[in-house]
């Protein structure tokens, strides 16, 4: 067994960016908003940040459990760079508790660094080059676990003509936000989870400061998509689509992207059922009648609130089967071809019908 103090020696443990030193050799981890106060030798609540005497050090720097490649759609992202690929990938833990995980064989595992599968930052930004994607996503577990090696892996990605983005819970503080930003980051989709209420009992969180953030991310420039998981018995009430709805128009705007996302047992939720697709097309109607834009329905493929209508004049803009564009009529000066209306897309849609996971 590794002793602690060789753990400095491994190339997936480095310094944390953001923490203070307390008395007693404590320090407090400012990346996420849980601010864990951690004694020397001990691990904060995601278990993937230690204090090493003294130190609050990262034991995941690039020690990547998954990579693939992967469609845009799939984060899902559906007005950022449509039909596009992006190398995903993904480390151990996360900071958040949800009992419905679909990546719990990765979420709810510590690290191991004395076993890393280190892949250096720039090795990664080869990988995209290599494999033709056009950006990287941090994903399938939470990406904040990855902050310091994000901040210097989005450098490399702009410089390279790649765009960055986060799959995330938005859990983040403040400050580790805005360094994401200067670091690169184009955009970011925020899991929502349901009401306050759901969120803290279940994630042990503050759904105000995953609000909060949003609107931060909004408010720097990021493109931001929101998805709320539609879990049956749990948030899937219309008096919670509903305040879901009221809160995105108010942080987020009416023409950010929002999605309900179908939920299909997992991880220590197993007894519930599969969301019914009658539940979120309820959800839909009370989005889109408080006021919200653009609402999809995802995990249904075929569904037609997967597609992207017009808000002005009801034209199909983008026609999707699953991860797959079908059709795309926006035009190059991104609006509507039959009305004209503005349609908030970021960059232009990219014909990659073939994907090789690798």
């Amino acid at each position: 067994m590794i002793m602690t103090s060789e753990l400095l020696e491994l190339p997936s443990v480095r310094e944390a960016k953001l923490y203070e030193r307390l008395r007693n050799d404590k320090v407090r981890c400012l990346t996420c908003e849980r601010r864990c106060s951690i004694e020397p030798q001990r691990t904060g609540f995601c278990r993937d940040r230690m204090n090493i005497d003294g130190k609050l050090c990262t034991l995941v720097y690039g020690d990547i459990n998954v990579i693939s490649a992967n469609p845009i759609e799939k984060k899902p992202f559906f007005h950022f760079y449509p039909g596009s690929v992006a190398l995903t990938f993904s480390t151990w833990s996360c900071n958040f508790a949800c009992p419905w995980c679909q990546n719990w064989e990765l979420s709810k595992y510590p690290p191991e660094p004395a076993k890393a599968n280190y892949v250096s930052p720039g090795r990664m930004i080869q990988m995209a080059i290599e494999y033709d994607c056009d950006g990287v996503s941090v994903s399938f577990t939470e990406p904040l676990m990855l902050f310091e090696y994000s901040l210097d892996l989005f450098p490399m990605a702009r410089a390279k003509g790649l765009y960055s983005n986060y799959v995330s819970n938005g859990y983040m503080t403040e400050e580790a936000l805005r360094l994401l930003k200067e670091a690169g980051m184009d955009a970011i989709k925020f899991d929502i989870k349901g009401s306050e209420e759901v969120v803290r009992e279940y994630c042990k969180a503050d759904a105000n400061v995953v609000w909060r953030n949003i609107r931060l991310a909004r408010e720097l420039g990021m493109h931001v998509e929101v998805v709320n998981l539609v879990i049956t018995g749990l948030n899937d009430d219309e008096e919670c689509s509903r305040s879901i709805a009221r809160m995105h128009l108010k942080e987020a705007g009416p023409e950010v992207p929002i999605h309900f996302t179908r939920f299909w047992p997992a991880y220590r939720m197993t007894n519930r059922s599969p969301t019914s697709v009658e539940t979120l097309e309820r959800a839909w109607r009370v989005a889109r009648e408080e006021g919200c834009q653009f609402v999809y329905i995802g995990n249904v493929p075929g569904h037609r609130y997967e597609d992207t209508w017009c808000p002005e004049c009801g034209e199909l803009l983008i026609k999707r089967y699953g991860f797959s564009v079908l059709k795309y009529k926006i035009t190059r000066d991104r609006r509507c071809p039959r009305c004209r209306a503005s349609v908030p897309i970021v960059g232009h849609y990219v014909n990659k019908p073939t994907l090789l996971p690798f």
